[in-house]
């Protein structure tokens, strides 16, 4: 077929007419209100994600070793990027500015291989056709919905980028390409650390199939290889310190090739036959030739690789694609582990493009064939090979979105899957118990702990949702046991704080307090708890002293500001403590933008305090304002007792 535009703007045409395509089909992606493992981490809990600020995002970039919020890797452009969503809105009940940004990174990352493939192969056909496929498969819908992949996408974005230029820079040899590949590959590792073989991936295309690989080529590659081993240290370091990571020879190293086979043969599945898809493939137990999947993954390993260095007499293609493959998954195929899952579908994402080389390469081979030929056959059996497949994708990609709906749909959906793993059990209990489905969240983490009888999360949460349910008794069994297994686990000694509180055991409750925040001194939610009890016992020297510790950590916290100059207010303990109620009373004020009713009536009682009833007067009037704006009748008449007996000292 003839077109009359030039190569350019057919390229252009292709792409924008395939990212909508993809667009389409994964639309519902925008609607899903899941969370995912470790959501709560990237979002939920994530006190920087959640004050946007450039001392956030200094944070992020400057907490190299021992990131603070999220437990593993450094990833800090990854946070920021979450960090910007969570400034234009989005929340946990909100996760559409997320989406749009994560199918945006999608549909660009569609884009960029489409044209990856025209840069390396020269058939726009071939390359749109192709890049469809990526687009809409069901694999690549796990980090689109998923709040904390965002680094899958990011990474991916980046290392297609740094691809896209290397192979423009191997072809037109201006050295400014060059130093952008270096600081595109800098970007993706900043993003997520899987992206350290794009160096060896780049040697692997000048072998095939650019065919300009020297001892030049190698040099070159030489400052990637670097940056890439300081990131692997980082990594390392920064997972062991806050997380986990077993070196092999910390487990039993006939693991290791059992590990690859199932993996090589798992993914080369999943990518061809796209079904019971998950975010959770856990490990077969036991990991041996008696599970089927670790059989298959032998025989199916010991025929591959044969068959692979057979092809090399015909194609460098086949052998090629599948190292590009295999090196750009490797980093995630457990040798190192540090995740409970044998295997992921996001861990594929980007891997993916060396087997989407293999087919570009069939595909143009089988057009210059026809070409030769004077044929317009390839032009049938092209469409015939992309968009067959490409609809089935797209049905499979909406079947797996609907899916994502809500967190309990999705991991009920898992539980079918894999209905022994602890983990999901552990989070389908935990979006139950948010549900107020109490006794079927407590159902869960007893069949986790069925599993797992160490598992101590679940038996934190299972005394958490007893507790809930007043079964109290029964909740500090639970976490006493929680207890024994993690002595110093601060979360099992505020909960059991909160069971004695239950109780009416204040003194049980104010120990057990006391030792959370001497495990864990900056958890500021404990602090402010701790301040209000101990205030309700008329304990308000340490009660202040609280508070004052809970600004160390979080200076702008309203909550604390407010609660530290009621006390001075109300309760002070020498002449200078009036005079601080004001200054911090106006600080909370300022912070909640003088539209908290409760907030001026603290600071309405600090004027008062100092003396200043004039000024009390004015702030309690407008707490008075707005607590009658927004019908809290209860709070009005308290405000309008304390108003009409600040009149009275005016007068």
């Amino acid at each position: 077929m003839q077109w009359s535009v030039s190569k350019s703007w057919l390229l252009v045409i292709l792409t924008v007419a395939v990212c909508t395509a993809v667009l389409v089909v994964h639309w519902p992606a925008l609607s899903a209100g899941a969370l995912s493992f470790d959501d709560d981490q990237y979002l939920s809990n994530n006190k920087l994600v959640q004050n946007p600020s450039l001392e956030s995002g200094w944070r992020f970039l400057t907490e190299v070793l021992n990131p603070s919020t999220v437990r593993g890797y450094y990833q800090p452009l990854s946070m920021i990027s979450l960090m910007i969503d969570y400034a234009l809105g989005g929340r946990e009940v909100n996760l559409v500015p997320f989406h749009i940004t994560s199918l945006t990174l999608h549909i660009a990352n569609t884009a960029l291989i489409i044209v990856l493939l025209y840069l390396l192969f020269g058939q726009i056909w071939v390359a749109a056709g192709v890049g469809l496929l990526f687009g809409v498969h069901p694999m690549t819908v796990e980090p689109v919905p998923w709040v904390g992949e965002r680094k899958t996408l990011l990474a991916a974005f980046f290392s297609l980028w740094c691809l896209v230029f290397y192979v423009i820079y191997t072809r037109k040899n201006v050295r400014r390409l060059y130093f952008w590949c270096l600081a595109l590959y800098l970007l993706a590792l900043m993003s997520k650390p899987t992206s350290v073989p794009i160096p060896a991936v780049m040697l692997l295309l000048d072998y095939w199939p650019l065919r300009c690989l020297n001892w030049r080529a190698v040099r070159e590659k030489l400052p990637f290889f670097v940056l890439g081993g300081v990131f692997m240290l980082i990594t390392y370091i920064s997972q062991s310190r806050t997380s986990y990571a077993v070196l092999p020879g910390q487990y039993n190293l006939r693991f290791i090739p059992i590990i690859l086979c199932h993996n090589i043969v798992f993914y080369l599945y999943k990518i061809v036959w796209p079904v019971r898809l998950s975010s959770h493939y856990a490990f077969p137990e036991p990991l041996d030739l008696s599970q089927p999947m670790v059989l298959a993954g032998v025989i199916g390993t010991c025929i591959l690789i044969p068959l692979l260095l057979i092809s090399l007499r015909r194609t460098r293609a086949v052998l090629t694609g599948f190292s590009v493959f295999f090196l750009a998954i490797f980093p995630t195929m457990q040798i190192v582990n540090f995740s409970n899952v044998i295997a992921s579908d996001k861990f594929a994402y980007l891997p993916s493009v060396g087997l989407l080389m293999i087919l570009a390469s069939f595909l143009t081979w089988l057009a210059e064939k026809s070409y030769a030929a004077k044929s317009r056959d390839w032009c049938v059996i092209l469409a015939a090979a992309v968009l067959i497949p490409a609809g089935l994708e797209s049905a499979a990609t909406r079947r797996y979105l609907a899916y994502w709906r809500d967190s309990v749909t999705l991991f009920k959906y898992m539980l079918m899957l894999a209905p022994d793993a602890p983990i999901v059990n552990y989070e389908l209990g935990y979006e139950l118990q948010i549900e107020g489905r109490l006794d079927d969240a407590i159902e869960r983490y007893r069949y986790a702990l069925k599993v797992k009888p160490n598992y101590v999360e679940a038996y934190i949460n299972a005394g958490t949702a007893l507790g809930m349910e007043g079964r109290l008794d029964e909740a500090k069994g639970y976490l006493r046991q929680a207890l024994q297994l993690a002595p110093s686990d601060a979360n099992v000694y505020i909960d059991l704080a909160k069971i004695f509180q239950l109780e009416g055991k204040i003194e049980n409750t104010i120990s057990y307090f006391k030792e959370a925040l001497r495990i864990n001194p900056g958890d500021v939610e404990a602090c402010i708890d701790l301040g209000v009890i101990l205030a309700s016992v008329r304990r308000f020297n340490e009660a202040a002293d609280c508070f004052r510790r809970a600004m160390q950590f979080e200076p702008d916290n309203e909550v604390v500001i407010d609660n530290l100059a009621r006390i001075l207010a109300k309760h002070p303990q020498d002449e200078n403590d009036a005079t601080q109620a004001v200054g911090f009373a106006q600080r909370a004020a300022e912070l909640t933008q003088y539209r908290n009713p409760a907030v001026l009536d603290t600071l309405a009682a600090a004027y008062a305090a100092a003396g200043r009833f004039d000024k009390a007067v004015a702030a309690e009037q407008a707490a008075l304002d707005l607590a009658s704006d927004s019908n809290n009748e209860e709070l009005a008449a308290q405000i309008a007792k304390q108003l009409e007996l600040y009149k009275q000292k005016k007068r």
